[in-house]
């Protein structure tokens, strides 16, 4: 059975460890805890898990670049690991989409993410996976770059491990049912915080 790559996108060390840009992080997180395993240091810049998600075989991947240089241990990991970019999932914030809402997608545009933006590059093709966790448009004037690098304001926070847990969902789904099957589910009616049951 082909494996897949999964990456969660964020930057390293505790100071960005609650911020918004590392919402990739905290599903990678939560998605080790379901595959029963620790992740450890890999030469490819990376800290890496193996393991099985939906029944399939995975490699869990977090960057241990910053978020505009990701592509650099994405690419690696896929070459690696023998991995096409069609089984490559990135997840990643996205400000374009409301906080409690998650959409899952087959390429497109970057949206000004930088860590896409290298990814993308790094694989010379847009074609690959993304499972995009809204934190929605910073308030009033406030410029984008600060806004993410924010950690989630105290209302979000209560949400927050619901929503991780959800995108966790959205990654195996796509692993287990495909893309159409998860985006009819995940999709439907928006998920809001009080999301669809579970």
């Amino acid at each position: 059975m082909d494996r897949w790559l999964v990456v969660g996108l964020g930057n390293p060390g505790p100071e960005y460890a609650g911020n918004r840009h590392n919402a990739g992080f905290m599903v990678l997180d939560e998605l080790a805890a379901r595959a029963g395993g620790r992740f450890k240091a890999h030469r490819s810049r990376a800290e890496v898990l193996e393991g099985r998600l939906a029944g399939a075989p995975a490699v869990l991947a977090k960057p241990l670049s910053y978020m505009n240089l990701s592509g650099g241990p994405v690419k690696a990991l896929a070459d690696f690991y023998k991995v096409d970019p069609a089984r490559v999932i990135a997840v990643h914030d996205e400000l374009d989409i409301p906080y409690g809402a998650l959409r899952a997608k087959l390429g497109g545009g970057d949206n000004g993410h930088n860590g896409l933006k290298s990814i993308t590059k790094s694989l010379a093709t847009k074609d690959y996976l993304r499972v995009r966790f809204g934190i929605g448009r910073p308030p009033g004037r406030m410029d984008a770059a600060a806004y993410v690098l924010r950690d989630f304001a105290t209302a979000e926070r209560k949400d927050l491990a619901f929503l991780v847990d959800r995108a966790a969902d959205v990654v195996e789904s796509l692993i287990g049912s495909g893309l159409e099957a998860t985006q009819n589910t995940f999709h439907a009616g928006d998920l809001n915080v009080s999301g669809p049951p579970r």
